[in-house]
């Protein structure tokens, strides 16, 4: 399985030991994205090259083939997460024959702003909370198509996790406290981890005019998006309704119950279960067919 991270700049290299029950189902091959976690702090700001996203889709591939020549594979299941499934997406409809499968989660649907629901929800949320100043600031911040710059959406995801109790308990025991205990970072790690997200955010104000329906919704191989029930950040009703329109040999879809975003790092078991018995059978020629769930 290749892996595409989220953020901008958040390395999944940091829940390896909530991911270790994969490990003896799977081979995971897991990177650091430029501007990301070690591979920003190996070589800084100055050292990164390229800052964009069809630099990073290159990126991806470069790996993929790294890693199906390395594995002795021909082709290799794609999992992209969050903002890794902006670029899984594409990597999936462009490159069926460099995967078996695509299997998205927390996955993001970008519509060049149509849909303003997420941002409309977010107030909302903030007001019911009794925080209408942060309210009052979300809206000024304006909709989508109107890009937001970088530290704006900084602030932008700030309130969105803070207006959810979920997502913010998700950020605190899933993700801070994987950080925090990870054996493969040590402190200075900790703090090139969030300056590589800083330093990645410059990648977000492109994607504004980004249309996955007009790309297309053809997909020559197994489509699959395993989406957190309660996800606000990227909502399973949105990407449901993408997931409708997709035609692919294979598709499925399936909520993670009791999960916001990060589901597979909050809930490794169900996700591991949702692999083994839909993916799997289907790239390993067991199965077929077309059902969603």
């Amino acid at each position: 399985m290749v892996e595409i991270h989220g953020g901008p700049g958040a390395s999944h290299s940091i829940f390896a030991t909530r991911t270790r029950s994969w490990e003896a189902h799977f081979t995971l091959v897991r990177w650091d994205m430029r501007g990301a976690g070690k591979t920003f702090g190996r070589s800084g700001p100055q050292g990164q090259g390229e800052m964009s996203f069809d630099r990073l889709c290159e990126d991806a591939l470069d790996v993929t083939r790294y890693a199906r020549e390395r594995l002795g594979a021909d082709r290799v299941v794609l999992v992209a997460s969050s903002l890794g499934s902006v670029f899984g997406l594409r990597l999936a409809r462009s490159h069926p024959e460099l995967y078996c499968a695509y299997v998205g989660t927390d996955q993001n649907i970008l519509d060049a702003g149509r849909d303003t629901s997420v941002h409309e929800a977010l107030p909302a949320r903030l007001r019911a909370a009794g925080k209408h100043k942060e309210a009052a600031a979300v809206e000024e911040m304006g909709r989508a198509p109107h890009p937001l710059t970088a530290d704006q959406r900084a602030a932008y995801d700030k309130l969105t996790v803070a207006s959810d109790p979920l997502t913010l308990d998700t950020l605190k025991r899933v993700v801070l406290r994987s950080l925090w205990f990870s054996p493969l970072h040590s402190l200075r790690d900790i703090g090139r981890y969030f300056a590589g997200m800083k330093f990645s955010a410059r990648l977000t104000p492109a994607l504004a005019a980004f249309d996955d329906r007009a790309d297309g919704t053809r997909f020559e191989l197994p489509f699959y998006v395993f989406q957190g029930d309660r996800d606000v950040i990227t909502p399973p009703e949105r990407a449901r309704s993408f997931f409708d329109e997709v035609a692919a040999p294979v598709k499925e879809f399936a909520l993670i119950e009791d999960a916001s975003h990060f589901a597979a790092f909050r809930h490794p078991d169900r996700f591991l279960h949702l692999l083994l018995t839909r993916v799997r059978p289907v790239v390993s020629g067991a199965a077929g067919g077309s059902r969603a769930a």
